[in-house]
């Protein structure tokens, strides 16, 4: 890359550390050149509160903040849900994130006539991935720039010494300096103490957890809730229509004040190293319980045993940035088609980080109460004999063969 072609670049900015230091870094190593901050708001929420003047302080021309909530919901979240996909117990909410706002921030780029997109993504993480992917995909010929690969910083506390040194204002400090990705859907924590997987999270410290409570400082009593799905999408929550992003926020609220949707993991990155983070997602967890409980009595065995497999494959897509790819829009295809009948009512108990079945209604219901009772039926059950027979022949056959 000729860095004396850079005029203007487009920044996908959040106002955290990474970002706000490398509006200054550009203006030293990219000849001055114009900086153009774009946040994805997917519901990050008090995050963005001073953003447009902080990044006007720090040296941006301007700031597009970018109101991708219902998108990031409807398009990402809900498709991934109703696939039942998740990455070694990871709800994948940083990484549905990332393909949306780096969609948004190509369409910015390329109304602004941009020379770069630039971004604050680290060389050791999966969203460099993620953001890199979907920008080609958009824009296959647009130049990334990713300072985290040029320049000598090569720590968070180096970070903070040049935000220091330039005088820029941050909201963290050494001590507090958990590197956390936050939207609507989840919070995840990364780094300091959670570094030494020997450590257990504080979760019961103030100011760590900020979507919910402890398991420990939840209610005593429990609380009852009742979703309504529609095709695989959630539509009501205690009988009370709703779009499904109201839905997530609502159930957040509920969630997080009973101490659900804590996980504290060691996942393995794209990148080939182990990574430990803990994550809140309240609503999502009970969202991902409630649809797969109504899909236990709507789908049949072969479909939903097959969905499940398929699950992996569209996590690890998620996980790996390939949002944008045939594979993942053609199990989305399948998923669709899996979901036509999953449509019902789920009420759950939450208690203390807990969630309890509670009951389960469908119009598509395949479980039979009069088939699979204990008592009287019209299940012939002298049937079992043939059917076991004939199910267990190859294993009588190889024994038969073994004892000769």
């Amino acid at each position: 890359m000729d860095k004396t072609q850079i005029k203007k670049v487009v920044l996908a900015y959040s106002g955290g550390l990474d970002t706000s230091i490398i509006i200054p870094w550009l203006k030293e190593n990219y000849n001055d050149c114009e900086v153009i901050a774009v946040s994805g708001n997917v519901g990050q929420a008090d995050e963005l509160e001073g953003l447009e003047e902080k990044a006007l302080a720090t040296g941006a021309s301007k700031l597009y903040v970018l109101d991708l909530t219902d998108e990031y919901v409807d398009d990402y979240i809900i498709p991934t849900m109703k696939a039942g996909a998740i990455y070694e117990e990871y709800l994948l909410g940083t990484s549905h994130a990332r393909p949306c706002i780096a969609k948004g921030l190509v369409e910015i780029a390329l109304k602004e006539g941009a020379d770069a997109i630039v971004h604050g993504c680290t060389g050791k993480g999966n969203d460099q991935v993620r953001f890199e992917l979907a920008i080609k995909h958009f824009a296959p010929n647009m130049p990334i720039i990713a300072p985290w690969r040029e320049w000598d910083i090569k720590s968070r506390e180096e970070e903070i010494d040049y935000a220091e040194a330039h005088n820029i204002p941050l909201k963290i400090n050494r001590e507090t300096n958990y590197s956390k990705d936050k939207n609507l859907w989840h919070l995840s924590h990364e780094g300091l103490d959670l570094e030494d997987t020997g450590n257990e999270p504080q979760y019961e410290k103030p100011g760590f957890l900020e979507m919910g409570v402890s398991p420990l400082q939840a209610p005593d009593q429990p609380t009852y809730i009742t979703l309504e799905f529609e095709q695989g999408v959630p539509v009501a929550l205690d009988g009370e229509k709703m779009s499904a992003k109201q839905i997530i926020l609502k159930l957040n609220e509920i969630g997080g004040a009973n101490g659900i949707g804590l996980l504290d993991i060691v996942e393995n990155r794209l990148v080939g190293m182990k990574c430990r983070g803990v994550y809140e997602t309240p609503g999502g967890t009970i969202l991902y319980k409630a649809h797969s409980v109504l899909e236990s009595i709507c789908l049949d065995k072969l479909t939903l045993h097959e969905k499940q497999k398929l699950a992996i494959t569209f996590a690890d897509l998620v996980y790996n940035g390939q949002w944008f790819t045939p594979l993942r829009e053609a199990l989305s295809a399948f998923v669709d088609k899996t979901q036509e009948r999953v449509t019902g009512k789920v009420r759950l108990k939450l208690y203390k980080g807990n969630m309890i079945n509670a009951g389960v209604w469908s119009p598509y219901s395949l479980y039979s109460e009069e088939i699979a009772t204990f008592g009287e039926s019209d299940y012939n059950q002298k049937d079992s004999e043939g059917f076991i027979n004939l199910f267990g022949l190859p294993i009588k056959v190889q024994a038969i063969v073994d004892g000769k």
